[in-house]
């Protein structure tokens, strides 16, 4: 409590003890209080739901958003680890149009160069693509660790056994 009598301060969020993966609970016997799902008898084919009409909409250039394409494969990413209903769908959402948009501010600066003259001075300044691309990637990167944070903590699938591992997922596993 502060002098003034107000509550300022406090724990941050996520500055407690690091939470363990399920897989890791399950190999160390304390999963007591984990709701661990029975594997299913067969697998089953994994219905993508429908993409958002503004994430396929025709771009001012011609060229096409690659959001869906972003969002079918984090979403059966998802499926895979049998963690689709626990991550909100308009995380996914925002995930997909922030890469869709990093990817497009990058083609961008491979049209135009990383260069721009400035509106007044008409000296060389710093491409506005540039920071929008840097932006949008460091948005890109926060969601993503949402969602892979909500994937780690609830998956019982080791990430190893997928088969073909993501390099964030090999990097993850060496810790």
């Amino acid at each position: 409590m502060s002098k003034d009598g107000t509550m300022r301060g406090g724990p941050r969020p996520n500055s407690g003890p690091k939470k363990k993966a399920l897989t890791d609970k399950i190999a160390a016997g304390k999963a007591d209080n984990e709701m661990i799902l029975p594997e299913p008898a067969e697998l089953i084919g994994v219905e993508v739901p429908d993409v958002k009409e503004y994430m396929k909409r025709k771009q001012k250039d011609g060229s096409f958003l690659c959001a869906e394409e972003v969002y079918r494969d984090t979403y059966l990413w998802l499926a895979a680890h049998r963690c689709e209903k626990l991550v909100n769908p308009q995380l996914i959402e925002q995930y997909a149009m922030s890469v869709a948009r990093w990817r497009a501010c990058e083609e961008a600066i491979t049209q135009f160069g990383y260069l721009a003259k400035h509106p007044t001075t008409q000296a060389p300044s710093t491409s506005p693509f540039v920071t929008m691309s840097q932006n949008y990637m460091k948005q890109t990167n926060q969601i993503w660790f949402q969602i892979f944070s909500i994937v780690k903590e609830n998956s019982s699938i080791e990430f190893g056994s997928t088969g073909v591992m993501d390099p964030m997922e090999k990097l993850l596993s060496q810790l």
